[in-house]
């Protein structure tokens, strides 16, 4: 069992609400979101599980408690929250079905029944009901005093989320009409539901280890919502200071603007990359505690949205070269380009502190040193990521400091010298797919444009691997195991203009020799010029040696 973790175990709907257990959204959690999507595969999911008779797994629950009878909800509150609406909505339609009066009122009584042992207890003098699930502070009045009481709808003045849970119950209100017709087949129903859909229920003893959970499944996969734990914290110490509901309100702005750009899934890696722009760098299982120790104030956490909501949107233009923000310089437009190329994210938290305190050229300067070590550290010589953390950590605190721009951090810890660099570039192997190709293509570009001054339209150009993949034995007489050991090699690879490779395919050494010689790319065309008459391992080699050299001096810092 991971630490941290009280109990793992799988339980029913029956188990989770047919009893005297209490549950409670966190006060600040995000407001019941599902729509007609979710509302229709949860329908579409039940009614399988009818048809095939069978159950149906309902995904992770994480709750924490101190009791082991009140459990706050951390995540899972938008399955819950809808099941019960589902429930809701047999409750109210059981008790319109009848033949006669007593009917109607023996079916009044099962609908009780279900309402008391899943919903609540409903107060027949104040018609609210003491429900065993109470929303957030955002949803909790409207389930309460108009859902879980079947009382009429307000015409207006809902909110979104308001307005969603009514949709929902006028979802399934439809949906059940549609197929059930008898008490009973209602009845039957519920049953169904209760026993029948389970979740792995994960119970954790504080907020804490309930962050660990969701790093620890996030890792595996598991997508479970580490943002919505970090957001309840923050309002949560805000509010410690019994703050106005317009200052609550305020804060809730800024999330939704913050949730807005970053698109709601990147907010846990956004606030990681942020953290560690200002702060040591914190591992991802470490965020949550480190936050925690320094936000303790309202006016903490209100400064820390405040410089959220601005860091964000540099956020999202650093991982979006295409972004505005860039168009106006197009060196740093096309240097973030090669990251994102790259794919190499480490350097982001220094970069976000950069933006803010240098100046333009002084970032551009910064970022295209940062290109130049990322193409011989990650791309190249595929050296650990994680010791790149560190390194551009420490110059983010320097900044942070007030201090001036010292390239020599980087150089000193991550710039590979050019012996090493030259030694894996002269053996690198590119293998077929789409980035490997953008990268072999755009290494091709720049040795040409090295040898010839030649700018390459790349964008209209293909990638040519002079030794097929599978050549034709007749004409190349090549072992497949050297075939394998070969064909990706930079020496083997050239480019041709978009089009002119088509029809090369498997042909021999000395037709796609003759082809290259209609390129106007210098680099084919010399390949045509040269007096090799075969393609063998001694050319590939000697090839790409010399790419190696040349890449020494290209890329240099």
């Amino acid at each position: 069992m991971m630490q941290g973790i009280k109990d793992t175990s799988n339980w029913t709907f029956r188990r989770l609400l047919g009893n005297g257990l209490r549950y409670s959204i966190p006060k600040y959690q995000r407001d019941y979101s599902w729509d007609s999507e979710q509302w229709s595969d949860l329908w579409y999911d039940l009614m399988q599980m009818l048809n095939e008779a069978d159950s149906h797994y309902m995904g992770y629950l994480v709750l924490q408690t101190n009791d082991d009878k009140n459990y706050h909800v951390i995540d899972g509150q938008q399955r819950i929250t809808s099941i019960s609406i589902l429930l809701l909505a047999v409750i109210n339609y059981l008790k319109t079905i009848g033949k006669d009066d007593a009917e109607k009122q023996l079916n009044s009584k099962r609908a009780d029944t279900i309402h008391a042992t899943y919903i609540g207890n409903l107060d027949v003098l104040t018609l609210t009901s003491e429900n065993k699930i109470v929303l957030n502070r955002n949803n909790d009045d409207f389930y309460k005093n108009c859902l879980s009481a079947l009382q009429e709808f307000p015409k207006r003045g809902l909110k979104n989320s308001d307005r969603l849970m009514k949709n929902a119950f006028e979802f399934f209100s439809s949906a059940i009409k549609n197929q059930y017709k008898t008490a009973e087949e209602l009845v039957t129903f519920v049953e169904a539901i209760v026993d029948n859909l389970f979740f792995t229920v994960i119970i954790v003893t504080d907020d804490l280890n309930a962050f660990k959970v969701f790093e620890t499944l996030n890792a595996r996969g598991v997508q479970l919502s580490s943002s919505d734990l970090l957001k309840n914290y923050i309002f949560s110490v805000a509010d410690s200071d019994k703050l106005l509901s317009s200052q609550i309100d305020s804060l809730d702005e800024k999330w939704a603007k913050i949730t807005d750009i970053l698109k709601e899934t990147q907010i846990a890696d956004f606030l990681r990359v942020y953290w560690n722009s200002t702060h040591k760098t914190v591992r991802k299982n470490q965020l949550y505690r480190a936050i925690r120790d320094e936000i303790k104030t309202s006016q903490q956490a209100f400064a820390l949205l405040q410089d959220m909501q601005k860091q964000a949107d540099v956020y999202m233009a650093l991982k979006s070269p295409e972004d505005e923000l860039w168009q106006q310089n197009m060196a740093i437009k096309e240097d973030l380009q090669l990251l994102k190329l790259f794919n190499v994210s480490q350097p982001i938290s220094l970069l976000l502190i950069a933006y803010t305190k240098l100046s333009e050229s002084q970032f551009a300067k910064l970022l295209h040193k940062i290109v130049i070590i990322s193409f011989r550290y990650n791309v190249i010589c595929n050296k650990n990521p994680n010791e790149q953390e560190t390194a551009y950590n420490k110059l983010a605190m320097t900044l942070m400091d007030g201090n001036d721009l010292d390239l020599t951090v980087l150089k000193n810890a991550l710039y590979v010298t050019d012996a090493e660099f030259e030694q894996i570039f002269a053996y690198k192997e590119l293998p077929d797919n789409s980035r490997n190709n953008k990268i072999a293509k755009y290494i091709l570009g720049k040795i040409e444009h090295f040898e010839s001054s030649a700018d390459i339209d790349l964008d209209h150009s293909t990638l040519e691997h002079i030794l097929p993949d599978s050549p034709n034995p007749n004409v190349w007489h090549w072992a497949d195991h050297k075939v394998q050991q070969f064909h990706y090699r930079l020496g083997n690879m050239t480019l041709l203009e978009y089009g002119k490779n088509k029809d090369l395919g498997n042909a021999d050494f000395k037709t796609k020799k003759e082809a290259y010689k209609n390129s106007t790319i210098p680099m084919t065309k010399r390949i045509a010029e040269s007096d090799i008459e075969e393609w063998t391992e001694t050319e590939i080699d000697r090839r790409q040696q010399d790419f190696a050299k040349k890449a020494v001096g290209i890329w240099q810092f």
